[in-house]
């Protein structure tokens, strides 16, 4: 059998080696098709390459009958309809580690082009003067760079830190003291890389999380001497913030390779001497380009053969026969790993998932699959999927277990979800209830009855007389109403949880309030 790959966009001649060599595969090298072209051509093919010129829409992937894969050379697969490739068996595959390299050391570039002043100087000297006192910069040595989030990207810029002699302290939510230790950087918090840095750089997705998580408090905390470098996500800081952080000397610079909107020609943080920037070049050389090709090359290649994919970004397709067993517990098992996940503190190291009653009959790695990916996309964004969130457990070393039996307390079904982290363990248990849909029927070890959708508050409380009227009346104070409440709890005094559907989030101000409470505990507002 032989397979035929449509080249949609301009790629390295180098990085398409892999498909020219084998003898199986066709190759139509035809980059810049107008949307009509396209379509024309797409109805022959196995497979289609893109970067990001090419948007490959629903209205592409139905004139494909014969399509097995898309290949992104790149990370983003933004300009892919996910979903349409999805429900019609279309593996999605990137090149996630391609531009590992080409990020991080741009990242070093910028860093110290930050520290002496490279891009000022140049400009000064190309409008003829010659300014050395006003160019004075600083030494890396004996610096301390905070990184935040230390995936791929993150880590080679720390071991170029190191090669620079300085000290590197990092946040990530999959970091321990003990990994920390391991590759000879500091542990800490957000807060004391804020604090302790000389120079920031960031590395983390952007997601609703994250999303201006360097904000006018983030500033507040920084030193005046700090600087910070951005060649990770627009939107991760905020560009009024750090405009006003830089004007009014909370800060002393930054370097920035990427905007919230872009492309950033006119934005008032370039009119600053103290910014210096570059249009998104992260992942610009020649190397980075041919790497992203080759690997979604093999990747093409793999899949047209055998079936399987060493970077999937979709869903994998699975037998019509256990899709619709399956189905049906889908919502549950993600919802169970989202309402977990937000309620567990510590460094995530460990996920067992038990499965009883009628689906003890039942191939469960989907569902196992979907858990996971409800649990690590707190911290790691859309990116996460079906299909990668077990590769993504495995590269932070977190260990998942599956087990069934026959105990089901009763229920036809149950899921329960278990997460062990550095600090605590904590658990959930969900079942379906015919005509009701999913249901938390336990937490730790209190029994409850809670729908995981909307704005949940959850708060675990000593059992006094007026806990729960308080925790009423503080939320009216707020305007917030009560639509369900549960409580559970064990003995009469002891400890136990509540846990409220509300009309709306709560704001931090009132979470706090609530924490102050001398019965609670904890307190944690969510979303579902």
């Amino acid at each position: 059998m032989s397979f035929r790959v449509l080249i949609c966009d301009p790629l390295s001649e180098e990085g398409l080696t892999p498909l020219k060599n084998a003898e199986d595969i066709e190759v139509i090298n035809t980059p810049g098709m107008e949307h009509e072209e396209l379509l024309e051509k797409v109805s022959t093919v196995e497979a289609l390459i893109v970067r990001s010129q090419t948007r490959i829409s629903r209205e592409i992937v139905e004139a494909a009958p014969n399509l097995k894969v898309i290949g992104r050379a790149g990370v983003g697969v933004d300009n892919i309809d996910l979903d349409a490739a999805t429900e019609h068996g279309v593996i999605v595959v990137n090149a996630p580690d391609g531009n590992t390299i080409s990020a991080a050391e741009h990242t070093i570039a910028m860093l110290m082009s930050l520290a002496r002043n490279i891009p000022q100087a140049y400009n000064l000297l190309r409008k003829d003067k010659w300014e050395r006192k006003a160019m004075i910069g600083v030494e890396l040595k004996d610096k301390t760079l905070g990184i935040i989030g230390l995936g791929r990207i993150g880590a080679e810029v720390a071991r170029r830190a190191k090669g620079q002699r300085m000290n590197v302290i990092a946040y990530d939510p999959f970091l321990t003291k003990e990994k920390a230790e391991k590759m000879g950087v500091d542990y800490g918090s957000v807060e004391d890389v804020l604090k302790k840095a000389d120079f920031i750089t960031l590395h983390t997705p952007l997601m609703e999380e994250t999303r201006h998580m360097i904000n006018r408090e983030a500033f507040q905390l920084m030193k005046p001497s700090a600087r910070i470098i951005n060649c990770s996500r627009g939107g991760i800081i905020d560009e009024d913030a750090l405009y006003d952080a830089i004007v009014e000397k909370q800060i002393a610079g930054a370097a920035l390779d990427v905007f919230e909107e872009e492309p950033a020609i006119g934005h008032r943080l370039l009119e600053l001497d103290e910014v210096i920037a570059t249009p998104h070049l992260g992942a610009s050389t020649i190397e980075a380009q041919e790497n992203v090709a080759v690997d979604v090359s093999k990747d093409i290649v793999h899949i047209l053969r055998e079936g399987n994919a060493r970077n999937p970004v979709n869903i994998a397709s699975v037998s019509e026969e256990v899709m619709e067993q399956l189905s049906p517990y889908f919502t549950l098992s993600e919802k169970l790993g989202q309402f977990i996940s937000r309620l567990t503190k510590g460094v995530l190291e460990k996920v067992n998932i038990y499965y009883a009653g009628e689906l003890v009959d039942h191939e469960t790695n989907p569902l196992t699959r979907n858990t996971i990916k409800g649990i690590l996309r707190l911290h790691l964004g859309s990116r996460i999927n079906e299909v990668n969130a077990f590769m993504a457990a495995d590269e932070r070393g977190i260990i998942i277990n599956e087990q069934k039996t026959t105990h089901s307390r009763g229920f036809t079904n149950l899921i329960t979800v278990e997460i062990q982290t550095n600090e605590e363990t904590r658990s959930v248990s969900g079942t379906l209830l015919n005509g009701l849909g999913p249901r938390i029927v336990k937490l730790d070890q209190y029994s409850v009855d809670v729908l995981p959708a909307g704005n949940l508050v959850v708060i675990r409380h000593h059992d006094k007389p007026g806990a729960i009227g308080k925790v009423g009346n503080l939320l009216a104070e707020d305007q917030i109403n009560i639509a369900t409440m549960q409580v559970g709890r064990t003995d009469l005094g002891g400890h136990a949880v509540m846990v409220l559907t509300v009309d709306k989030p709560l704001e931090e101000a009132c979470t706090e309030k609530i924490s102050q409470m001398e019965e609670v505990r904890q307190v944690h507002s969510l979303q579902l």
